[in-house]
C-alpha cells in the first residue's frame, strides 16, 4: 500500500482487506448474512460497476435512500471506494425538503428501497434532469445486474466523499461537503480516542443516514479492523439481546436511546458483561440519565460531541472513566479546539464564548453556498460551530447553550422556522414560535406558542391534528401554548427562549 493510503476511505477498506480478509466486518443481527473484509473489498468494486451501469462517474453524487442494512453498507462504501459522492438522505424528512435535496444535490443516481420508489420517482419527475434509479433490497448482499467495475483510479485525499445536508436555522437544509481526508482521519481519531483494535465489535443501531452512525459505527471499524453488528433500527426490547447475541464490545446511542434503555429492566449481567463502554452523542446527556444508566447497567459512559460539519466527533471523554468529567462533552479529539468572542479572539479558560474547531476533520464547505460557508469559518479557518460554552483549566469543554436555535430531538435537527411556516399555513393561526422544550427522552420536545386571528377560535386538538398533517408525527408540536403576543427584541424578532416558562408547568 502507498504511504498516502490511509487518507482515504477507499484506502482504509483495501488496507483492512489485505491486513485481514478473513475477518468479519458486518454482520446482520436478524439472520446468518455476513460481510468480510475481502468480500466488502470485491463489493465495493461490484457496486461501483453497478453505479457506472447506472450513469455515475468518479466525482458524481449518488443519493441513497434506504434504511440500514448490509446492502446500505455496500452502497455508501462502494460509492467512496469508486471516487464517487455518497448523499445519504434523511428517511424523517418532510417531502418537501426530500425533494430539495435530491433537486440541490446534482445526483445522477438514487439508489433506493423499494418501499421507497413510488415516492422517490414521483419527486424526481419534478426536478428537470434525468437521474437513474437503482432499487435496492437494504438486506440483499448483492444488486441486480451487478459486475465488477472496470479498474478505477484512486480517489484524491482531497476528493469530496459525502454529501451530507443538516437543517439550519432557517429551515433550508445544507449541504456538508466532507472530503475523503476529512472522514478517514476522524475514523482513526476514533479509534484512538476509544482504544479499539480489531477484536471490538459495536452495535450499530443508529441510522447510517445520520453523521454518527456513518462516521462512528460504519468507517471507524475499518480504521482499527474491527466490526459492527447491524440491526434494522433500533429497539429498547431488544438491544440487550442482540448486543450479547451477536458479541459486541461497545455500544454507540443518543441521549434519547438511553433514555429508553433506562425505562426497561438491566440484562442479566453475564449478557452485558462483554460491553467495554457505552459513547453517547449527538446531543448532551442530562447527568442524572449518566448517573442512572451506569448504575443500572453497570456499564460506563463516554461523553462526546460533534457535528456533521465535522465529520461526527471532535470532542470526547478519555476512556479511563477515573479522567472523565459528568457534564463535560471532552476534550478536543483529532482536532484543535477554542473558545472565541463576538470579535474571533480566544477567551481565557472558563470564559464563555462560541467553540471553534480547526483539523483534518473540518468540512470544505456547504455545497453550492459560498455565504454560508464564509460565515461557518473565522477569517484563520477555525470552524464557528454556533456553541456556546468554556474550557476549563484541565482542557475539558462545557456547553452551555447554542447560538444556532435548532431544536434537536432525539439527535434530529429541527428548525424552528420550518414549524412555525407549516402552523401558519392554518386560517385561524396569526403568529407562531417554535421552541425546543427538554425532554427526559429526547433530550428535547417541540413546543410552539401560538397567537390565534382575532375572532377565530381553535382548539389544540385540531392544531395537532393539522400539523401532524403537516409535518408528520415526528416534528409535530408535542407542547402547545396560546398566548396573546409574542416576546420580540428591539429589531421585532421573536425571542424564543423567553418562551421557554411558559412550558414549565
Amino acid at each position: 500500500m502507498a504511504a498516502g493510503d490511509s487518507d482515504t476511505v477507499h484506502g482504509l477498506i483495501e488496507q483492512v482487506a489485505a491486513r485481514q480478509p478473513g475477518a468479519v466486518y458486518a454482520l446482520s443481527t436478524e439472520s446468518e448474512a455476513r460481510i468480510d473484509c475481502a468480500a466488502l473489498a470485491l463489493g465495493c468494486r461490484r457496486v461501483a460497476g453497478a453505479l457506472q451501469a447506472a450513469g455515475a462517474r468518479p466525482g458524481d453524487t449518488v443519493s441513497v435512500v434506504m434504511p440500514n442494512g448490509l446492502q446500505t453498507l455496500r452502497l455508501l462504501l462502494g460509492a467512496m471506494h469508486a471516487g464517487m459522492v455518497v448523499n445519504p438522505v434523511n428517511l424523517l424528512s418532510q417531502p418537501e425538503q426530500m425533494r430539495y435535496v435530491l433537486a440541490h444535490s446534482d445526483c445522477r443516481v438514487v439508489c433506493v428501497a423499494p418501499e421507497w420508489e413510488e415516492r422517490v420517482r414521483a419527486m424526481l419527475a419534478d426536478i428537470g434532469r434525468l437521474v437513474s434509479v437503482l432499487v435496492a433490497d437494504p438486506d440483499g448482499l448483492a444488486l441486480p445486474g451487478e459486475a465488477e467495475a472496470n479498474a478505477l483510479p484512486a480517489p484524491s485525499p482531497d476528493a469530496v466523499a459525502l454529501l451530507m445536508y443538516t437543517s439550519g436555522t432557517t429551515g433550508q437544509p445544507k449541504g456538508v461537503m466532507l472530503t475523503q481526508r476529512n472522514l478517514a482521519a476522524n475514523a482513526q481519531a476514533i479509534s484512538a480516542e476509544h482504544e479499539l483494535g480489531s477484536a471490538d465489535r459495536v452495535l450499530a443501531v443508529l441510522p447510517l443516514y445520520h453523521i454518527n452512525a456513518f462516521c462512528v459505527t460504519m468507517l471507524a471499524p475499518l480504521a482499527h479492523g474491527g466490526s459492527l453488528a447491524m440491526p434494522p433500527k433500533f429497539s429498547a426490547g431488544r438491544f440487550w439481546e442482540q448486543a450479547a447475541q451477536t458479541g459486541c464490545s461497545w455500544i454507540n446511542v443518543v441521549p434519547t436511546m438511553i433514555s429508553y434503555l433506562l425505562e426497561g429492566e438491566a440484562p442479566a449481567r453475564e449478557r452485558s458483561a462483554a460491553i467495554r463502554f457505552c459513547r453517547s452523542a449527538s446531543a448532551a446527556l442530562p447527568p442524572e440519565h449518566h448517573r442512572a444508566f451506569e448504575r443500572l447497567f453497570g456499564i460506563g459512559i463516554v461523553e462526546t460531541m460533534g457535528l456533521t460539519e465535522t465529520a461526527a466527533p471532535s470532542f470526547s471523554n478519555p476512556l479511563d472513566p477515573a479522567r472523565r468529567k459528568l457534564g463535560s462533552v471532552g476534550r478536543a479529539s483529532g482536532c484543535e479546539a477554542r473558545v472565541i468572542d463576538a470579535a474571533l479572539a480566544e477567551v481565557p479558560d472558563g470564559s464563555t464564548g462560541e467553540l471553534a474547531i480547526r483539523g483534518p476533520n473540518v468540512m470544505r464547505g456547504y455545497y453550492k453556498n459560498e455565504e454560508a460557508t464564509r460565515a461557518s469559518f473565522t477569517p484563520d479557518g477555525w470552524l464557528r460551530t454556533g456553541d456556546l460554552g468554556h474550557r476549563d483549566a484541565d482542557g475539558f469543554f462545557f456547553v452551555t447553550g447554542r447560538i444556532k436555535e435548532l431544536i434537536i430531538k432525539g439527535g434530529e435537527n429541527i428548525a424552528p422556522r420550518e414549524i412555525d411556516e407549516a402552523l401558519l399555513r392554518h386560517p385561524a393561526v396569526l403568529e407562531a414560535a417554535a421552541v425546543g422544550v427538554p425532554d427526559r427522552h429526547y433530550g428535547q420536545e417541540v413546543g410552539v406558542c401560538i397567537v390565534l386571528r382575532e375572532g377565530c377560535a381553535c382548539g389544540e386538538d385540531e392544531l395537532r391534528a393539522f400539523s401532524a398533517e403537516a409535518l408528520g408525527r415526528y416534528k409535530a408540536p408535542g407542547h402547545y401554548r396560546f398566548v396573546t403576543d409574542l416576546p420580540r427584541g428591539p429589531s421585532g424578532k421573536v425571542q424564543r427562549l423567553k418562551l421557554l416558562p411558559l412550558f414549565a408547568a
